[in-house]
Order: structure tokens, then sequence, then C-alpha cells
């Protein structure tokens, strides 16, 4: 019996957990369709690739691996981390530029891999370049799928014309319900999306379909529907594509995949908007720390002020306890003295009185 997840023993039976515990919780990267190139490079030869929309230069190297003698990886604004890791496979040449205006500087390839901004304008300028001067590549793409297969992304919005974008926010799509929110897929700065979805001129897969249109012919457009999707776009009658395409059938044609990916994209959006609404509540609850804080603070200050009060009071108090007590003792000392002036006067008077009364002998 095989199995292609780490299913473990009866010894070890939490094996698939630590190999899921290792994935990131969104997975995106077009490394998880590894087994979809292996097709492609299986079905022709694809000698030069050139990638649009660099992540690490990790997937740069797996082109490589599957048969890639050179492969042309476009970013605009590399970073060291990113350089390094080219810098390590002679295969792996960093383009800095922008596309699609950099692909005419290019050798033409047998793959084109795109997964730069997921704008309508781009792809389909990317897409017409492709289709008129590489007729005969493979071209492989990525987030044909929701959220931006009917929704402008610009990383850059400078790069698009301004009559060639729509208005967008930095709020972000979810599948719970049509309108953008800040408890949506958002980019963090990183990326905004267009305010409305669907209509004309929006979109990566509306860019495919009028790039099909457009070109005619018998250009084929297949989906993988997994991990925002990936498509496959190539012309039927190109080396290897029919049996390109048979091979491709039981993940373009399955709906256990597109079922499992509405079902991951509910999931992960969900997580989304409860992760929004705990750091809401957090703020909630932080705004009125705060202002229970701010009070205890104005209550100490108040109980300190009343405190203080009440020993100015004390003192104002003892001060005129010891002005009263002055003041009896002086009125005390001063009544005294009078009293006995007076009764001293008033037995004088007593005296030359009872003298002019005595009979004199």
């Amino acid at each position: 019996m095989t199995h292609l997840v780490h299913v473990g023993t009866r010894d070890d039976p939490h094996a698939q957990a630590r190999k899921a515990r290792q994935l990131p919780i969104l997975l995106h990267s077009m490394s998880i369709f590894r087994e979809i190139f292996e097709i492609l490079f299986d079905s022709r030869k694809l000698s030069i690739v050139i990638e649009v929309g660099v992540e690490s230069g990790k997937v740069s190297g797996m082109y490589a691996e599957l048969g890639a003698v050179a492969v042309h990886c476009i970013d605009p604004l590399p970073t060291d981390e990113l350089r390094a890791n080219l810098a390590q496979n002679d295969a792996l040449h960093l383009v800095e530029g922008w596309s699609p205006g950099v692909l005419a500087e290019l050798p033409v390839a047998d793959l084109y891999v795109l997964d730069g901004d997921h704008n309508y304008a781009t792809v389909q300028d990317e897409l017409a370049w492709i289709m008129a001067n590489a007729p005969d590549a493979v071209i492989a793409m990525h987030d044909v799928l929701w959220p931006w297969h009917r929704r402008d992304l610009y990383y850059e919005p400078t790069t698009v014309p301004a009559e060639r974008r729509h208005p967008a926010s930095h709020d972000g799509p979810t599948v719970w319900h049509d309108e953008l929110t800040p408890g949506g897929f958002v980019g963090n700065g990183a990326f905004t999306a267009a305010c409305q979805g669907g209509g004309e001129r929006n979109g990566v897969l509306t860019a495919v379909e009028d790039a099909l249109a457009t070109a005619g012919g018998d250009w084929r457009f297949e989906v993988v529907p997994a991990v925002f999707g990936m498509g496959v776009l190539l012309r039927e009658s190109s080396p290897g594509a029919a049996e390109m395409l048979e091979r491709l059938r039981p993940y373009t044609e399955s709906r256990l995949l597109a079922t499992m990916e509405n079902n991951r994209i509910a999931l992960y959006t969900k997580v989304l908007q409860m992760q929004f609404e705990a750091v809401a509540h957090g703020d909630d609850a932080d705004r009125l720390a705060e202002a229970i804080s701010g009070q205890r603070h104005e209550i100490d200050r108040l109980q300190a002020e009343l405190r203080e009060a009440d020993g100015r009071r004390q003192n104002e108090l003892d001060a005129l306890r010891r002005e009263n007590e002055r003041l009896r003792t002086l009125l005390s000392r001063r009544f005294r003295q009078r009293l006995a002036g007076s009764l001293t006067e008033l037995g004088r008077t007593a005296k030359a009185r009872l003298q002019e009364r005595a009979p004199q002998r």
C-alpha cells in the first residue's frame, strides 16, 4: 500500500501531524505545483525559462532541477537574500526590471512563469507579447482563481497607467461577502485591491480570456483549481502539447481539488475575519484599560488634593485654636489686672468713706 502523505505507523501515529505543522498557514508558493511542472518538463524539452515574479529564488532553482539550462528571474526590486540565493546556482540569472517591458530584452523562452503583478493591464501586456513573440512557448500562471481572477491587485500602481487602473483600497476581499473589508485578504501595505470585482478589464482570468479572444488560433487554457489556481496556456499544435494536456487532465478536471480549494479559501478568510475581530476587541480592551488607568490616576490626584486640603484645614484649625488660646490668655490677664486695680481702688474708696464716717475723738 502506497501513501502520498506521511501517515506514520502504529508506533508513530503523529507523523502526518508533524508534517502538517511544517506547512505555512497559507499555501501560496508556486513550489506547491512541482508535480505539475514535472509534467510540463517531462512532456517536452523546456531549456529556457523566464520567471516573472521571483519569490526567494528557491522556486527558480526548481526549474533548473527539472531540466532548464537557463532561468531568467525578473524582479525589479531584488532583496539581498534573493541575490544570494540566485548566486548559488549558475543556471539562475537575475534580471532587474519591470515586466512586460523587460521581456523583449531576454531570449525567447520555452516556458514563461507569470506570477508578478496580478492585474489586468500587466497580465494582458505580458500575454500579448509572449503569444506574439513566443507562440510555441508554454505559459504557466498563478492566481487565475479567487481572489485575483476578477479583481485587480496592484503591488506598484504607478507602473500601470492611470486610465488602465481601477480605484483601489487597502481593504481586502473575503469569500463571506462581495465587498472589500479590513478583515479580508489584505496586503498590510504590500498591495492594494480594486474596490469593485468583476466587469471589464479587471483581474487575471479576465486578461487571459481577452488574450485568447484576441489571439485566436489553437491556444488552449487549462486551470489546476488549487492554491489560488495555476493556469497553463499553450497552443495545441505546439511540441508535446497533446501529452501535456492529457497528463494534466486529472488535475484540471478534478472536482475534488476545486471543492477543497473553495473550502480552503473559506476557512482562511474566516480565520482572517476572526483575527481582525480579535485585534479589534483587543484594541477596545486596550482603550478601556487606558481609560480605567486614566480614571485611576485622576482619582489618585483628587485624593491627593483632598488629603492636601484636609492638611491645610487642620493646620488652619490648629492655628485658630492657638490664636483663640492666646486671646483668651491675653483677655484673662488684662481682666485680672483691671479687676485687681478696680478692687484696689474700691478698697481705697471704701476705706476713705469709713474714715469720714468714723466719730472724731
